[in-house]
C-alpha cells in the first residue's frame, strides 16, 4: 500500500550545516518518528497516527522512491526495530512483531502481540525500540505525568526477550526517554532524557545520561539535573544517591533520538561522534531547541567534552517549520533525520 504524502513547506536554504555538509529531502512521510534500518536500505518508520511505514530507496540514488503503508490501526506506534527480519513495533502499551517482514512491504500486515501488559498511559507513553547487545529488547515507560510519585514501572528503562518474556527494569528515575544506543567501544547505554516542566524557563537542563550498571536510578522525581531538587518530591533526598547526567542540555530542548556515528563517510574526527535531536520547546517564552546536535566524546568514553549543533535553522526568530525527531546512520555512511512537522526524513551527506 502506497502513501502519498504531501509534506508542508520545506525550505532547505534556512538549514545550517558544518562545511563540507549538504542536506536533502529523502522522503515525504507524514508524521515520522522513528527510524530503523532493514535489508536492502529499507527504512522502517514509526509515526503517532496509527501507521507504520516502509521507506524504499530502490535504485539507490540518496532519494526514496516508495513509502508503503505496511501497518495500522496501532496504538501510537512511535517505536520501530529490526532484528533478523522481523520488525517489531512499539505502540504505548504493546510490544508486537511482524515476521518476515521484507515478503510483506506491498501489504498493509496484522501484527503479532509480543507483551501487552504495559500501560496505557498515553502521556510520555511513546515507546523507542532497540535491540541491544544481548539480543534483548530495550525500551522506556515514561513518568505519565510533569512530576509525580507513581508504581515502579513508570519513569524506567525495560528490557524483554524478543518473545515478550521476561521483562525486567534496566534503570529507574527517567521522566521521559525517547531515545538511547550504545556507545561503540564501551558498549554503555547512552540515552537522552526530557526534565519536567513548571520550574521557569531556564530549569531543569535536559540530560544525555549515561547507564553504567544495571538498576541505577537518575534522580526523578526527587533530583533533577543532578543537583536540583525537586519542589515537592526532593526533601530529604542527597544528590550523590542519584546519577548525575553526562551532558546539562539547556531547558526544555526536548531531546529525543540520539545515535552514535558508526559512518565512513565522514570526516574521522565524527568517529563515534554522539546525535540527538532537539525536537524544541512547547512552552518556553523564547523557543529552545529544534536543531540536530553533536557531542564529541573524551579519551575514556565516559564524557561530551564539546557539543555544538550539526544542523539548525528549523527554529527562524519564534516561529519554526521542523521538529527533528530521530537520528539513523546508513549504511553509505550518511545519516537520515525525522520531522514529524514538516512530515520528511532528510539525508545529511559529507561531500567536502
Amino acid at each position: 500500500m502506497t502513501t502519498n504524502c504531501v509534506a508542508q513547506e520545506v525550505n532547505l536554504d534556512q538549514l545550517k550545516l558544518l562545511d563540507g555538509f549538504s542536506i536533502s529531502v529523502y522522503a515525504e512521510v507524514e508524521n515520522p518518528r522513528q527510524l530503523a534500518l532493514g535489508s536492502n536500505n529499507t527504512v522502517f518508520v514509526g509515526n503517532l497516527r496509527g501507521r507504520v511505514y516502509a521507506v524504499i530507496d530502490s535504485d539507490g540514488d540518496g532519494e526514496a522512491d516508495q513509502v508503503n503503508t505496511i501497518s495500522g490501526g496501532l496504538n501510537s506506534p512511535n517505536g520501530v526495530a529490526y532484528y533478523e527480519g522481523d520488525l517489531y513495533i512499539g505502540e504505548i502499551n504493546r510490544i508486537s512483531r511482524i515476521r518476515d517482514i521484507n515478503s510483506k512491504l506491498n501489504n498493509l500486515n496484522q501484527t503479532e502481540t509480543l507483551n501487552d501488559s504495559l500501560p496505557n498511559r498515553r502521556h510520555h507513553g511513546f515507546k523507542f525500540l532497540q535491540v541491544g547487545p544481548d539480543g534483548k529488547m530495550y525500551f522506556p515507560v515514561g513518568a505519565p505525568c510533569n512530576v509525580c510519585e507513581e508504581e515502579e514501572i513508570f519513569a524506567t528503562l525495560l528490557r524483554m526477550d524478543l518473545d515478550g518474556g521476561k521483562l525486567e527494569i534496566v534503570a529507574k528515575g527517567i521522566r521521559n526517554t525517547v531515545g538511547f544506543d550504545w556507545h561503540p567501544v564501551t558498549g554503555e547505554i547512552w540515552f537522552t532524557d526530557n526534565g519536567r516542566d513548571m520550574l521557569g524557563d531556564d530549569l531543569p537542563a535536559c540530560e544525555i545520561n549515561r547507564i553504567t550498571s544495571i538498576g541505577q536510578h537518575f534522580g526523578f522525581p526527587y533530583i533533577h539535573q543532578g543537583d536540583l531538587p525537586d519542589p515537592d518530591f526532593g526533601r530529604g533526598k542527597t544528590f550523590n544517591d542519584y546519577r548525575a547526567p553526562v551532558l546539562k542540555l539547556e531547558a526544555h530542548v526536548a531531546p529525543l533520538g540520539m545515535v552514535f556515528y558508526r559512518g565512513a563517510s565522514f570526516p574521522e574526527s565524527f568517529n563515534n561522534t554522539l546525535f540527538w535531536a532537539e525536537h524544541g520547546s512547547w512552552n518556553r517564552r523564547a523557543k529552545s531547541g529544534y536543531r540536530v546536535m553533536m557531542g564529541r566524546i573524551n579519551n575514556d568514553n565516559s564524557e561530551i567534552t564539546e557539543n555544538a549543533p550539526f544542523v539548525h535553522g528549523w527554529l527562524q526568530g519564534q516561529s519554526n517549520w521542523g521538529r527533528p525527531v530521530d537520528v539513523l546512520n546508513m549504511p553509505d555512511g550518511s545519516i537520515l533525520i525525522s520531522d514529524d512537522m514538516a512530515n520528511v526524513i532528510y539525508r545529511v551527506t559529507y561531500d567536502g
